[in-house]
């Protein structure tokens, strides 16, 4: 798992609140959803590589055995 690095963020509270909603209607928290947010947004970009499945990893033999 990669290192977690804490991080002020100034948002407007609407903008915050949206999050919110979005956030409980995915069952997750809210600093989940915008951490997921923004790599979803970050991949769609190309700025981001998204990483491998397990299934993917699998499914064409690159998967690492224990």
């Amino acid at each position: 798992m990669s290192e977690r690095r804490p991080f002020l963020l100034r948002i407007d509270a609407a903008v915050l609140e949206s999050m919110q909603r979005w956030a409980n209607d995915d069952l997750r928290s809210l600093n989940a959803q915008i951490e997921f947010v923004l790599r979803d947004a970050l991949t769609r970009a190309g700025r981001h590589k998204a990483p491998r499945s397990v299934a993917s990893a699998a499914a064409d033999g690159t998967r690492k055995k224990p």
